[in-house]
């Protein structure tokens, strides 16, 4: 299988190499990359044009933000499965063949999203991150959650959904998961660590606006999923799902108890 990866940059240039080498580094399979860069100052793009040669596709271009610059790198793939990684986060070594004996063995699923390790900025692991199953439900009462570097698509089912929400500025990645499972996609979890997921002091899930945008995200999803507003009985529901998705996955309850959420984490 062919995949296809693109990185969105921008002002990244810290982590950025260690980003590419990922995706170039990997072994055993065919790999178009692709690398969006809407106008870095930081000297990321002079990073970027030192793997030119093993780049399929640069696209140094204004566009409207990180969404809009997904978009336009997908519109340049051709490969069978997609997969995109933000330029502060990393694949594990062997990941892409990992993935693709998955697809290989599964030819009825359209999404698999696997599991990560949470770094901070020196690349010390914190702690796992785990993806959970995604239903109607859960979903709609943010009772599961999904490692979006771990997270991998089969091409038609990208182009059913109609692609990323440019006007999406705040979780573009979660509403492409909503968006591919209205549109008919079977998403699964696969019990691997396909990534490294970076907190740093300006990624946002530090950020201290990212409850807001969460709380704006969720309302939003739950509409999309349900077909109605949120109602006085949905509250408890939302707890008892909660509590039920932390009861049947005594791993992740343990990393939780232990270590607290994962945006709580990381910073330096």
């Amino acid at each position: 299988m062919k995949f296809s990866i693109v990185t969105i940059s921008f002002n990244q240039a810290e982590f950025l190499e260690r980003t590419i080498r990922s995706v170039l580094d990997q072994q055993g399979v065919e790999i178009e990359y692709i690398v969006v860069d809407p106008g870095s100052t930081d000297g990321s793009r002079e990073i970027i044009e030192r793997y030119r040669d093993r780049i399929a596709h640069i696209i140094f271009e204004k566009d409207q933000g990180p969404a809009d610059g997904l978009n336009r790198g997908f519109a340049k793939a051709s490969g069978e499965i997609y997969g995109y990684l933000n330029s502060d986060d990393t694949f594990e070594p062997n990941a892409l063949k990992t993935v693709e004996n998955y697809f290989i063995d599964h030819p009825d699923v359209d999404v698999v999203c696997g599991h990560c390790w949470v770094t901070d900025r020196h690349d010390n692991r914190l702690r796992k991150g785990w993806s959970e199953p995604f239903t109607r439900l859960s979903a709609a009462y943010g009772a599961s959650v999904q490692m979006q570097p771990s997270t991998f698509i089969r091409r038609q089912a990208f182009l059913n959904s109609g692609g990323f929400n440019i006007e999406n500025r705040r979780s573009w990645d979660g509403e492409l998961l909503l968006s591919l499972f209205l549109s008919g996609a079977r998403i699964e979890i696969m019990d691997a660590i396909l990534s490294t997921f970076r907190l740093h002091e300006v990624s946002i899930t530090n950020s201290g606006a990212l409850g807001d945008l969460l709380e704006i995200s969720s309302r939003e999803s739950f509409e999309r999923l349900m077909g109605r507003k949120r109602r006085f009985f949905d509250k408890p529901i939302a707890f008892v799902l909660r509590v039920w998705k932390h009861l049947r996955r005594p791993r992740a309850l343990a990393e939780r108890l232990i270590k607290g959420p994962i945006y709580l984490r990381g910073v330096r």
